[in-house]
């Protein structure tokens, strides 16, 4: 609403059912073209480069940076050109370093990495809010909130505060390197698991694979099941996959603690040695 300006178009790359939702909304504002999509492949991997086929001139170009659904993530920040990169980072916002200079906007929902719900971090390159209209609601439109320093309502001061605190506990473990690293090694304990035989099969192509939501299969819906029954009974809670999608995922969102994988990891192997 702020950036679609009239007779231009925005680029959406589809990577899984959030680009699929935030194309939808868009299509209500202005003119969109799907600029590539992993659709044909269920969404299992980020697109290559040289499927993305943009729009000269378009006013923004959209990307989900990690899907959580699908369990796949951008590796790398896609080339754009000239168009500002605009980026739904709700599901893996600090978690690892980005180039912020090669953004546009970002916007986050806190509830993955920042803190409670309720709260949603925008990050606006500045000459972008003059794109922002008379005609917006005051609310919906960004100047307003850039120019009262976010406070132009009573804003939810405790999940602020909240954020505050948990930028203090990421700066206390060693800033965007020091949990990349940690995610990284999070995320590879359960890989290596996955793949260390043909009981469970990751859904996700290795090269997209996501450091948040780790999604795999058992060999049958039943054994799904049981699995997720089990697996919450020894305190593993959460582990059911999407409903679109089914199978199992386990989401290793920044707060999760390395030795709840090593729980999980054990589990996996008792129960394929029990099962399989």
């Amino acid at each position: 609403m702020n950036l679609l300006t009239s007779g231009s178009t925005a680029d959406y790359i589809d990577t899984g059912s959030w680009a699929v939702k935030a194309i939808k909304e868009a299509k209500r504002v202005g003119s969109v073209h799907v600029t590539g999509s992993t659709k044909a492949d269920s969404y299992s991997r980020i697109p290559e480069s040289g499927e993305l086929k943009f729009t000269p001139g378009a006013a923004y170009v959209h990307m989900t940076s990690n899907n959580t659904i699908e369990g796949t993530q951008w590796k790398s920040i896609p080339e754009v050109g000239n168009a500002p990169l605009v980026c739904d980072a709700s599901s893996d916002i600090f978690s690892r370093p980005i180039d912020i200079g090669r953004h546009g906007l970002v916007y986050a929902g806190a509830q993955k990495n920042l803190g409670p719900s309720g709260v949603t971090l925008v990050m606006i390159r500045e000459d972008l809010l003059q794109r922002s209209n008379d005609s917006l609601h005051t609310m919906l439109d960004y100047r307003t909130h850039a120019n009262n320093d976010s406070l132009y309502n009573t804003p939810n001061t405790f999940g602020i505060y909240v954020l505050g605190l948990t930028m203090k506990w990421l700066r206390a473990s060693g800033g965007l390197s020091g949990i990349q690293a940690i995610n990284e090694r999070k995320a590879a304990k359960l890989y290596a698991e996955i793949d260390r035989g043909g009981f469970y099969r990751g859904t996700a192509q290795k090269g997209s694979r996501s450091l948040m939501n780790v999604t795999f299969r058992l060999p049958t819906e039943d054994l799904e099941k049981t699995f997720n029954k089990e697996a919450t009974a020894a305190g593993l809670d959460g582990l059911k996959g999407h409903r679109l999608v089914g199978g199992m995922r386990a989401s290793l969102y920044n707060a999760f603690p390395e030795a709840g994988v090593d729980v999980l990891v054990d589990f996996m192997r008792e129960f394929e040695r029990r099962r399989g």
